[in-house]
């Protein structure tokens, strides 16, 4: 499954089914089914990524990185600390 751009509409958010979500312009594994979960947010909601280098983040604002593809680095939206599921887990 590609990670999507965002353009036309988020097709993912509701999509449970098992495999690897990856980046749309290099291929590259970001992150697994196993670590989505529902969320309010119109985008899928994970809680953490395959590779340790699976995307690349610099800071955005308060609460906030901004994460690209680790590989190509093709925007995909945000991390925001602490906002995961879970105390103290993050949501990309």
């Amino acid at each position: 499954m590609s990670f999507c751009s965002f353009f036309g509409g988020e097709v993912f958010k509701d999509h449970f089914e098992p495999g690897v979500y990856v980046c749309a312009q290099w291929g590259y594994e970001l992150f697994s089914s196993r670590s989505k979960y529902e969320h309010s947010s119109p985008w899928p909601a994970f809680t953490e990524t395959i590779h340790e280098d699976s995307v690349a983040k610099r800071k955005d604002r308060p609460g906030a990185l901004k994460v690209s593809c680790g590989k190509c680095g093709n925007g995909l939206g945000h991390e925001f600390l602490n906002d995961g599921p879970k105390r103290g887990q993050s949501r990309f």
